[in-house]
């Protein structure tokens, strides 16, 4: 058996008790980066072979699938967050399904549902665009961003967002509204809603760290009053 695990995007609290005994009950977990992982099990007192499977990781692909073959199960976890968005767990689950193997989902945070959540805009429709590009195809990305008739979530890395913003305003979108979201659960939390003008005033005041969750609203975005 297969199970994909979502684990928490900052605060270790935020792991559901399924979650907790499934990764204490499987032979192997599997997770992008160990160091990160063994921070979770080690927290929460799991004791299980870890190992790690990323993007240059195809070459394990058919050890996995045979070690389920063989009556074992495997549990895949992403660095944070559900796996199969952003990450290689969508090839690990592929094959398991050519296989004939079961995949079962043990679901839980997500740093794109997270945001979205607190946005203030009607979210029952969204597109979700992954990472901005670092360099080819990255004008053609936002490009796609600001034609898009819905609100678009995506990920940023902290040093290049203040370009991001550039590149919006250049290209048209300087009144468009953002909802911008870095160190998601943790305890410097922040959360900023305003214009890409309110946003680069800030943030070129107070430079953000990490990761960033942004939504860019679409030219049609209702938010409710």
């Amino acid at each position: 058996m297969l199970y994909l695990v979502a684990t928490p995007i900052g605060n270790l609290a935020d792991i559901t008790f399924r979650a907790v005994e499934t990764l204490r009950n499987v032979d192997r977990i599997y997770c992008e980066d160990t160091r990160r992982t063994r921070i979770l099990l080690d927290h929460y007192n799991i004791q299980k072979p870890l190992e790690s499977y990323h993007h240059h990781s195809d070459y394990k692909i058919g050890a996995i699938t045979n070690m389920l073959k063989s009556g074992q199960s495997v549990a895949y976890v992403s660095d944070a967050g559900t796996p199969g968005l952003a990450d290689p767990g969508g090839k690990l689950v592929a094959a398991a399904r050519a296989a004939g193997l079961p995949v079962v989902p043990i679901p839980g945070p997500s740093a794109v549902t997270t945001l979205l959540s607190v946005s203030g805009m009607y979210a029952n429709q969204y597109f979700f665009a992954g990472y901005v590009p670092t360099k080819k195809g990255r004008q053609t990305f936002v490009k796609s961003l600001l034609t898009a008739t819905v609100p678009t979530v995506f990920f940023e890395t902290a040093p290049r967002f203040l370009k991001l913003l550039g590149e919006i305003e250049t290209l048209g979108g300087a009144e468009r509204r953002l909802v911008v979201g870095r160190e998601l659960t943790k305890q410097f939390e922040e959360i900023r809603n305003g214009t890409v003008v309110d946003l680069k005033t800030h943030f070129t005041n107070d430079k953000p760290r990490g990761e960033l969750v942004i939504i860019l609203t679409s030219m049609g975005t209702k938010e409710y009053s």
